[in-house]
């Protein structure tokens, strides 16, 4: 059964930067594709970025603006989302999650992380 445990959530002030982690265990993690989602109250789950098996393709939200890295390293079984000057919009529970498609729609994701909560204060 796969197990996930993220990190690295928490409240910054606008313009500072955290790094989210999302470590999986149960099950063969460098077979899947990785994406990071967030869902703010009363809002939809929005697609954030996903990186595909090897990491060699990433995609991400429109509104990216270069804000933010998805990366991942296979030996230790974990992913990664990177985002830098933060604002008060990025507020929201982070999930990852795994897939066998290279996608952005949610449904298309079988495994979710238990969420982090990033919180942004102007």
């Amino acid at each position: 059964q796969a197990q996930w445990v993220e990190s690295g959530g928490g409240s910054v002030q606008a313009g500072g930067s955290l790094r989210l982690s999302c470590a999986a265990s149960g099950l063969n993690f460098r077979r899947y594709v990785m994406g990071w989602f967030r869902q703010a109250p009363v809002k939809e789950r929005e697609f954030v970025a996903a990186i595909t098996w090897n990491g060699g393709s990433t995609d991400y939200t429109d509104s990216a603006n270069g804000r933010f890295t998805i990366s991942r390293d296979n030996a230790k079984n974990t992913v990664y989302l990177q985002i830098n000057r933060l604002k008060p919009e990025d507020t929201a529970v982070y999930y990852c999650a795994a897939s066998n498609k290279y996608s952005s729609n949610w449904l298309m994701y079988d495994y979710w992380g238990q969420g982090t909560q990033v919180t942004v204060s102007s």
